[in-house]
Parts: structure tokens; C-alpha cells; sequence
């Protein structure tokens, strides 16, 4: 029989609102809509007392978690596993393949975070994505190891504070100067789970983008990322006439390489005084030489 949790909030953990603790204590073992009425009835405590889903939770208090059925979420997402590229004391850095979403939902059993809370189960705060990337795109995703380590990257993120630069072979021959600004305006539309990213109207996107190889039928470019919108990349090239090779929602269904998969890699990070990078691991052809690599990184700097 399930029973009752006496738990201590850890350092990791301290800083969070009681609903987020919960939340990531439970690792999606119960609904959200439970957790709240837990806190409402009064079945959860802290420190022998009754808190708001909101209150915030400090380390050495201890919260009470009443009985409850694991649910089946946890044991579906453990089946895969995740490769890490950088990690310290404050956050790592996943290296997300194509094809893996970022996080679950909608029927998607298995993602990113539902890796996480496998890999990290035992840890005394479960790594916690600060960004993503859409589900085809493979590359470097920032998690945080702490509450105080989260709120450092969501105020990056928010700040521009993190400088990102993408590779992308994408059709045609790319014949603009190295570090062409693109600008444009662009905004979703749609029904649910059929948007669309469109130019025209809406939010501000900027990129700057340097060549790294020209042919007749495809380039493979660096992208330094100026804000971030989303299918920003995808769209402002596809606009162009240069969609990423493999992009089914952009790019030219009757191109020779419509089937391949996508090839956009989120390269390197620059996170304070962090800089990561990962090599994609493209083959058959695809392949990034060294000096290619080198010089999309310096892109970071500029």
C-alpha cells in the first residue's frame, strides 16, 4: 500500500514554488489538477502547516506528500536513453537527436525530460530544460541542475545573454556575403498542431548567416541566432529559397532530398562564461570538415 512522504527540501531546491516542487518531485506520476487539490484540501504540509500552490518552499523544511498510485507515464519513458555533451554543478547539456521531441505531451510518451527523470531519478533536483528545439532538429539543449541554476538561464535566455549558432545544409547555392543579416517578421497561424510560421506580419527575427559551402544544389551554412521565434531558422530560409534540406513543413516536397532527414543541428552555446559544442553527427555525405566547425564557433564571438 502507498504511503505517506515526510521529504526534505534540498538547496537545489529551495527558491520554488510549492506546486513546481511537487511537480518535479513527483516526476509526472500524478496530474498537475491532483497536486492542486492536494495543496487545497490540505493534504500536503510543509513544516506541519497549510501553503498556497504558489508560496515558495525553502531547504531544510519538510513537506508532507500524502499516498498516491504511481501512474504509468515514468515506466513508458524509460526505454531510451540520452547522451549528455557537457555537464558541471549547475547544468549539463543534452545532445538531442532528430526525431526526439523535447519535451512530452499529446500523446508523446517519450522525450527529452521524460529521459531525464529516468537518468536523473535519484537527483536532488531534476534537470530542468530552459529552451528547446523543435523535434527534428538535433543539437545542444541546456538543463538546469538547481532552482537558482534555472532562473540564472531562463534570464539569459530572456536577456539575449545566450549566443547560439546553428549549422544547416539547405538547398540551392547560397550566394549572399558572410554575415548577412536576415530580418523579418513573422508570426504562427493555425489550428492547433497545425501551425504554421509565416512572414509579414508579427515579432521581429533576426539571424546572421556565414556560408561554410557552396554547390549548385545545396549549402551548408552557420546560423548566429539574434532572437528567437519560433521555426525561425526553417522559415526565414525556406522564404529565401533556400529551405533546410529535409524540412517536410517548408521545404520543397519535390526536391531530391525532401526525404532525408533534417539537417539542422543547434552547433555551439555560449552561456555566461560557458562555451559548448557538438559535432552533428551527420553522414553519407553531410559531414562537417574541422575548419567548417572552427569557424562556425567563432561565430559565438562576434
Amino acid at each position: 500500500m502507498p504511503e505517506t512522504q515526510f521529504v526534505i527540501v534540498t538547496q537545489a531546491e529551495s527558491g520554488q514554488k510549492l506546486l513546481q516542487f511537487l511537480e518535479r518531485r513527483l516526476t509526472g506520476d500524478v496530474p498537475r489538477s491532483a497536486i492542486q487539490k492536494w495543496i487545497r484540501t490540505g493534504q500536503v504540509r510543509v513544516d506541519k502547516g497549510r501553503k498556497k500552490p504558489f508560496d515558495r518552499i525553502e531547504a531544510g523544511q519538510t513537506v508532507r506528500i500524502p499516498p498516491y498510485t504511481p501512474g504509468e507515464s515514468k515506466q513508458v519513458s524509460e526505454t531510451g536513453d540520452l547522451k549528455v555533451a557537457y555537464e558541471d554543478a549547475e547544468l549539463l547539456a543534452v545532445a538531442k537527436p532528430a526525431g526526439l521531441a523535447a519535451h512530452g505531451g499529446d500523446g508523446v510518451t517519450d522525450s527529452v525530460t521524460a529521459r531525464l527523470r529516468a537518468k536523473y531519478r535519484d537527483a536532488a533536483f531534476m534537470p530542468t530544460l530552459a529552451h528547446r528545439l523543435d523535434r527534428d532538429t538535433s543539437g545542444l539543449l541546456l538543463a538546469a541542475k538547481s532552482y537558482e541554476a534555472l532562473r540564472e538561464l531562463n534570464d539569459l535566455f530572456a536577456s539575449n545573454g545566450v549566443a547560439k549558432v546553428y549549422l544547416a545544409w539547405v538547398e540551392g547555392r547560397w550566394d549572399e556575403q558572410d554575415g548577412a543579416l536576415l530580418e523579418d517578421v513573422m508570426e504562427k497561424r493555425g489550428a492547433p498542431g497545425r501551425e504554421r510560421v509565416r512572414t509579414g506580419s508579427g515579432k521581429t527575427a533576426l539571424a546572421r548567416v556565414t556560408v561554410l559551402a557552396a554547390g549548385r544544389d545545396r549549402s551548408l551554412l552557420a546560423v548566429r541566432l539574434l532572437t528567437g521565434r519560433t521555426h525561425q531558422i526553417r522559415v526565414q530560409l525556406a522564404s529565401r529559397g533556400h529551405p533546410v534540406v529535409g524540412d517536410r513543413k517548408y521545404g520543397k516536397s519535390g526536391s531530391r532530398t525532401s526525404r532525408t532527414n533534417m539537417r539542422l543541428h543547434c552547433y555551439a552555446l555560449r552561456a555566461g562564461e560557458r562555451t559548448i559544442s557538438l559535432k552533428p553527427a551527420w553522414s553519407g555525405g553531410w559531414e562537417v570538415d574541422r575548419e567548417a566547425l572552427q569557424k562556425a564557433l567563432g561565430l559565438l564571438f562576434d
